[in-house]
């Protein structure tokens, strides 16, 4: 029963979503649209769960003096202020919330960012190496992408900020929808899984 009833839900929540995208009438419609309300609720109980979870992790750190526990502190803290402040004054423009926000985690979250560009310099580094034609290729059509996006590019020709257009509009964009349709295809045959019952990890250890 542990088992029969959560794959039952999975499977009937599942096909009326299903049938709600291809079928816009009543009551396939009501049903929809009540379930995606309730999506909401279970996605905000979510979050609710999450900075509980936030709060019991670091709290145990503390406790047990686990590596790195001396940031805990600052992450409860700030999680705390942030939390407080929203309640109290709102979230929207010109309120301490929004000043904090702007002021303090937008510019460590640019700083994280940041740090990242040497990791990128690294990879791009390794990966642009002409050891096969394929390498060659991916180091050409970056070598003229970058020079057109800066002046001297134009300055050495005046084509190569065209090249650089044609690069990004037609075989990028040619890439980018390939990769989007699988990933796609990924999602519609793992979500055919679970509706089905095939694909079962989300249950946890239910037997």
């Amino acid at each position: 029963m542990r088992l029969i009833l959560p794959l039952s839900i999975t499977f009937v929540t599942g096909m009326i979503m299903v049938l709600h995208f291809f079928v816009p009438h009543q009551p396939i419609k009501f049903l929809g649209d009540n379930l995606q309300e309730w999506y909401m609720i279970v996605a905000s109980a979510a979050i609710f769960l999450g900075a509980l979870n936030l709060m019991h992790v670091h709290f145990r750190k503390i406790k047990l003096k686990l590596k790195n526990w001396k940031y805990s502190p600052v992450t409860i803290i700030g999680f705390m202020l942030m939390f407080v402040t929203g309640l109290i004054y709102g979230v929207t423009a010109a309120r301490p919330f929004d000043f904090m926000f702007m002021n303090m985690v937008a510019p460590m979250g640019a700083t994280m960012f940041s740090l990242l560009a040497f990791f990128v310099a690294s990879a791009a580094f390794r990966a642009f190496r002409a050891s096969n034609w394929r390498a060659t290729l991916l180091l050409t059509s970056a070598f003229i992408v970058m020079l057109g996006q800066v002046p001297i590019g134009a300055m050495i020709w005046d084509k190569i900020p065209l090249a650089k257009v044609w690069l990004m509009s037609i075989p990028n964009t040619a890439g980018q929808r390939a990769v989007m349709i699988g990933a796609a295809m990924g999602v519609v045959s793992t979500s055919l899984r679970m509706i089905f019952g095939i694909e079962r990890s989300y249950l946890g250890g239910t037997d």
